[in-house]
């Protein structure tokens, strides 16, 4: 069967002893696979030290793979212009260590500053048009190549092809023992189907992740869909929409599993449950609000986007954020992909302080005032980061928190979108995957360096280290900074 957004579900059964915790006795330790199960809902439960083994209470580390995040937006950026790069727009001014994120797009990330890493100057060659028919569609192939930086095959049928995506990559080799491999997200529409323009199928905007070259995955949307997955909210559409009906929440048929398991627990792990808990429920307050308001008949801001969708785009993110945070506690899925744009949106962001439309503002003529505009834009978009860096770092796992086990990628395929091009693309990393991230540096390309080079080298941090090559990739990439 399938689930998440087209990602084979692993979940295995769980007997009764399991699932109610009952095997928690001296000596024994509960699964790190334990869940809570009700009529209509599944809950996987939190790292709790009643799953550390007998005699390991005072060493809790968990050693899971690292959690990766791969968060493309669309159409650039202000600083891959030449003068927003003379201005520091996206990059900042230095190499090396102890970065001033200041002037940047990216200087709402200065509280954590420690975890970011920032790669400047690389191109994605995947995205430019080899041949004479292909001029102009590159906001129709750019998406495609963000993870796999391979060239997509021209073509409006369904003979796609570019190549199979980083975080598949990952999923398969360290996702398959959890529940979910892994999770596709996304907060524009991308059900459109057959072809979009220039001759290509909008399956290549649609999507950011590939399970092979030809096997695009399915992104979600509506946050509604999302909770369902992760938390089994009802095993089948009628029973999924029944319970929407009734107002019920899922943790009022698990409310007995839970009393049982509770007693089992020590203090500490009966308030992580409580608390973990707390946050479903409050998750599935929102989103039960948010489809009653877009329900009641009132003119929407996105007019035909499915009731569970919000109009407003800071809670759109923030909510797929929440939903992220959570399941990497419950370890249901250590990979996600997050599309936060569309190539050729018209969507306004009034947050942002700028009232033009995201795709024009990003065609800023050069002039600027309008690339100062854009790079507003920008920075509003990396804004929504901290938010869900907070939420990892304020969750512990054993010794640490889930920021110190996170990778997080956040970048776009194209550089100064004013002219289409895929040169000096924005692109930083964020988190301590397990130690493999220094953080606190801007490291700067040679001119002409594949994007591609930097996705081979975090591959290889990520445990891929067999991987000799990605996409178009030339060599890997040192994240050391040369000093004179």
């Amino acid at each position: 069967s399938r689930c998440c957004g087209g990602s084979r579900c692993s979940r295995r059964p769980v007997g009764s002893k399991e699932k109610m915790g009952m095997e928690f006795i001296t000596g024994k330790h509960l699964s790190r696979r334990t869940f809570v199960r009700g009529v209509g809902a599944t809950v996987a439960l939190p790292f709790l030290d009643a799953m550390v083994p007998a005699g390991r209470l005072w060493g809790r580390t968990v050693s899971d793979p690292t959690r990766l995040v791969c968060i493309e937006m669309v159409h650039g950026a202000a600083g891959s212009s030449e003068w927003g790069a003379s201005q520091n727009l996206w990059s900042p001014a230095t190499v090396g260590s102890g970065i001033d994120l200041t002037p940047t797009a990216l200087s709402p990330l200065k509280p954590y500053q420690e975890y970011l890493t920032v790669i400047s100057d690389t191109d994605v060659r995947g995205a430019e048009a080899t041949k004479p028919k292909e001029i102009g569609g590159d906001h129709f192939r750019s998406s495609a190549t963000f993870l796999t930086q391979a060239h997509p095959r021209q073509t409006e049928s369904s003979d796609v092809h570019v190549g199979t995506s980083l975080d598949q990559m990952y999923a398969h080799r360290f996702g398959q023992d959890t529940p979910i491999p892994s999770m596709q997200l996304c907060i524009e529409n991308v059900d459109q189907a057959g072809g979009c323009a220039y001759g290509y199928a909008c399956v290549y905007t649609d999507t950011i992740s590939w399970a092979s070259p030809t096997e695009p995955l399915p992104m979600i949307r509506d946050p509604r869909v999302a909770f369902d997955q992760l938390f089994g909210a009802g095993g089948t559409p009628e029973a999924r929409e029944a319970r929407r009906r009734s107002s019920a929440s899922i943790l009022d048929f698990i409310t007995s599993e839970v009393s049982q398991l509770r007693t089992k627990l020590d203090a500490a792990d009966r308030v992580r449950i409580d608390r973990y808990l707390n946050n479903i429920r409050e998750i599935e307050r929102r989103i039960q609000r948010i489809v009653a308001r877009n329900s009641s008949g009132d003119t929407r801001e996105l007019p035909g986007a499915p009731a569970g969708v919000p109009d407003s785009f800071d809670e759109h993110v923030r909510l797929m954020f929440d939903l992220q945070a959570l399941a990497f506690e419950a370890d249901m899925t250590r990979v996600f992909s997050f599309k936060m744009g569309r190539d050729a949106s018209g969507r306004v962001y009034p947050e942002s302080g700028i009232d033009k439309a995201f795709h024009p503002a990003s065609h800023h003529g050069e002039n600027e005032q309008n690339i100062l505009d854009f790079a507003q834009i920008n920075k509003y978009h990396v804004g929504m980061l901290p938010y869900f860096l907070e939420k990892l770092k304020n969750t512990m796992e054993g010794d640490a928190h889930l920021l110190d086990k996170t990778m997080i990628i956040y970048g776009s395929p194209m550089g100064n979108p004013n002219v289409h091009n895929h040169k000096r693309c924005p692109l930083f990393v964020v988190g301590g995957a397990n130690g493999q991230l220094k953080g606190n540096l801007h490291v700067q390309a040679a001119p002409e360096t594949p994007m591609a080079n930097v996705m081979l080298s975090l591959m290889h941090k990520l445990g891929l280290d067999d991987m000799t090559n990605f996409g178009d990739s030339t060599d890997p990439f040192s994240f050391t900074v040369p000093t004179d």
